[in-house]
């Protein structure tokens, strides 16, 4: 991953009201009246912890009957709730148009939405459009869990000289989201923030959520993993909203759900560090026993290999699998290891197994093998 970043130049471009909290963008997710745009602004405002104001101008709608934003005609109603509240705005941009749109009416922040950043294509003309652009830009996550497309993305926009780059997570569509409109799978932003630590990376907690019952609980375990900031929905009247109504908040509920966050330190006191660091440093002699285990259970393993292929056996043998998988199972609840992480261990184990043994019936024979 190689992305150029103007980090201090970045953070100083948030100018964050109060430094100690986490960037916040909050709004509707669609302006739909000038009435409904000023009001919710002014709300949020009041609340002295929000820096972007969002709105969404340019719906992407999967279905061409639901609502599609108000366009060009909504940017002169940000520019007014801007001049009255002094937050900064923020929207979301599909296409160069948007773009120039957006720049011309002197909107603070720019984000490619999940849609568009599914589209190399799409992304590398907007990234054109951005060309010696000097604000900030976010990229979202695509859809489908695929941490290479969203990196693409954000080195496209990069390679187009913006320097004022982050990343929004907000979640990922599967086939069994839980309670999730989109599943969060923390380890991806994590993975994402391991390749390029200074990279800021901001969760949206709603669209995760997709009711706003659980916009709390999400944003919380944001912070605690060490994400960068939040973009959450609000709304002056939530419950008539032309898009994603079961998702936003009231500037009211907004607020609760701000003051209550646990903002958690990076580091602790020396003592504690001394204790941390002694603790860190028996789990890596563990992980490299754990390591050293894993490589003789491979050479097992390929020794099973060589024996099946000498008698014409197949690789898979789907009784011996599946005694394998309730023995283990068994011993790992034993244990009080949970069941789910011990069954996708299991499964990552097995599966290079049958790699392994797979790459011994493509070898092609030399000398000392026949």
């Amino acid at each position: 991953m190689s992305i150029n970043l103007d980090t201090d130049s970045f953070y100083d471009s948030f100018n964050p009201i109060d430094p100690n909290f986490p960037l916040i963008i909050a709004g509707p997710c669609s302006a739909e009246t000038r009435h409904q745009v000023i009001s919710t602004a002014s709300q949020i405002a009041s609340l002295n912890k929000v820096t972007y104001y969002r709105a969404g101008l340019w719906k992407p709608r999967t279905r061409p009957d639901g609502f599609e934003g108000l366009g060009e005609k909504a940017l002169p109603w940000l520019a007014e709730a801007k001049a009255l509240t002094g937050l900064k705005m923020a929207v979301e941009v599909a296409m160069p148009s948007h773009v120039e749109l957006s720049l011309k009416a002197g909107i603070d922040l720019l984000w490619i939405g999940a849609r568009t950043t599914a589209n190399p294509f799409s992304v590398q003309e907007i990234a054109e459009a951005l060309q010696g652009v000097d604000i900030p830009v976010l990229v979202k996550n695509p859809l489908h869990p695929d941490l290479k497309l969203w990196i693409g993305a954000l080195e496209r926009i990069n390679k187009a000289g913006v320097r004022k780059l982050g990343a929004v997570h907000r979640g990922f569509y599967t086939y069994d989201n839980g309670p999730f409109r989109n599943l969060p799978m923390w380890e991806l932003p994590i993975e994402l923030k391991r390749l390029n630590p200074d990279l800021p990376v901001i969760t949206d907690p709603s669209h995760i959520s997709g009711k706003r019952s659980l916009v709390a609980e999400v944003a919380q375990k944001a912070l605690d993993l060490a994400m960068d900031g939040l973009m959450i929905e609000s709304h002056f009247h939530p419950n008539h909203a032309k898009t994603d109504a079961n998702q936003q908040l009231t500037p009211a509920s907004l607020s609760k759900i701000l003051n209550k966050l646990n903002l958690r330190q990076e580091f602790g006191t020396e003592d504690f560090e001394s204790i941390l660091t002694e603790i860190r440093r028996e789990i890596d002699h563990i992980d490299s026993e754990l390591l050293q285990i894993l490589s003789r259970r491979m050479e097992k393993i390929e020794g099973i290999g060589r024996i099946k292929m000498e008698n014409n056996i197949t690789i898979l043998q789907i009784e011996r699998l599946r005694q394998m998988m309730i023995s283990r199972l068994k011993t790992g609840k034993e244990l009080g290891l949970d069941s789910a992480f011990i069954l996708k261990l299991l499964q990552l184990v097995h599966k290079e197994s049958i790699q392994v043994q797979t790459k011994l019936l493509t070898k092609k024979p030399n000398n000392g093998d026949l």
